[in-house]
């Protein structure tokens, strides 16, 4: 029996897998990534932490966030985000432009990927880097 929570597919295993099925998976990799750091943050009442995750997680700001992963990305990873960013969807959310749903679903794929790998470590240190750089902005700036 598979420990789903710690995944191991092969290369071959996962490029099986749909461009969209990976990035089914790598939506709730992101949600829960997303998830932990807010709560990570400190106290904060159920609807705000609703509210601050619906804000993270949706298109437009994934793909803001892929802008910042995009050069942190080796070739194997890039190849990854690419089938995501080219699959053929059939709808685009009103809050988002075609080119922003792509990028997100490209980041979805993605994590998909390395998540079933059991890739996690790389996981979180690419979701940190990107993550870590409006901090530190924010300390800089004395906010």
């Amino acid at each position: 029996m598979e420990n789903y929570f710690e995944m191991n597919l092969s290369r071959q295993e996962i490029d099986a897998i749909s461009n969209l099925g990976l990035a089914h998976m790598g939506d709730c990799v992101f949600e829960i990534l997303c998830r932990a750091y807010l709560c990570a943050q400190g106290e904060k009442t159920v609807d705000r932490l609703h509210r601050d995750t619906i804000a993270m997680v949706k298109a437009t700001a994934q793909a803001k966030f892929v802008d910042q992963l995009v050069p942190l990305l080796t070739e194997e990873e890039l190849a990854y985000y690419r089938r995501g960013k080219n699959a053929h969807v059939h709808a685009v959310p009103k809050s988002a432009t075609p080119a922003e749903y792509a990028k997100a679903t490209g980041l979805e794929a993605l994590l998909g990927a390395l998540y079933l790998a059991g890739q996690t470590g790389r996981i979180n240190e690419l979701f940190r880097a990107v993550m870590e750089v409006p901090e530190k902005q924010e300390r800089e700036n004395g906010i």
